[in-house]
């Protein structure tokens, strides 16, 4: 079992930029594929990224490619999300979350560990 802790969240006007960090304690965060998530107020959550064990595939949800990157570092066991030029409709609070195995999935019930998420505001 692995326990996932983000952080890295806050408010920020649009156009800036946030680092997102997950942190991972209980098990090496090397054998999972990651991925990040986020839930605006009344939607359901929704995929934003996933990135393979070894950091080198990924995929991202269309309303953020070419602005948010994700990678990992499993040697200091953490996933990073990178968001730059943010917009007030990424308003959300954003999850970390791991399955086991290989495939880079899109759905939340593919995901078995979840972190306890954090808040990201985006100002207009």
């Amino acid at each position: 079992q692995v326990q996932l802790v983000e952080s890295g969240g806050g408010l920020v006007q649009a156009g800036g930029s946030l680092r997102l960090s997950c942190a991972a304690s209980g098990r090496t965060l090397g054998i999972y594929v990651m991925g990040w998530f986020r839930q605006a107020p009344g939607k359901e959550r929704e995929f934003v990224a996933t990135i393979s064990r070894s950091g080198g595939s990924t995929t991202y949800t269309d309303s953020v490619k070419g602005r948010f990157t994700i990678s990992r570092d499993n040697a200091k066991n953490t996933v990073y999300l990178q968001m730059n030029g943010l917009k007030p409709e990424d308003t959300a609070v954003y999850y970390c979350a791991a399955r086991p195995g290989t495939m880079l999935e899109v759905t939340t019930s593919e995901y078995v560990y979840w972190g306890q998420g954090t808040q990201v505001t985006v100002s207009s």
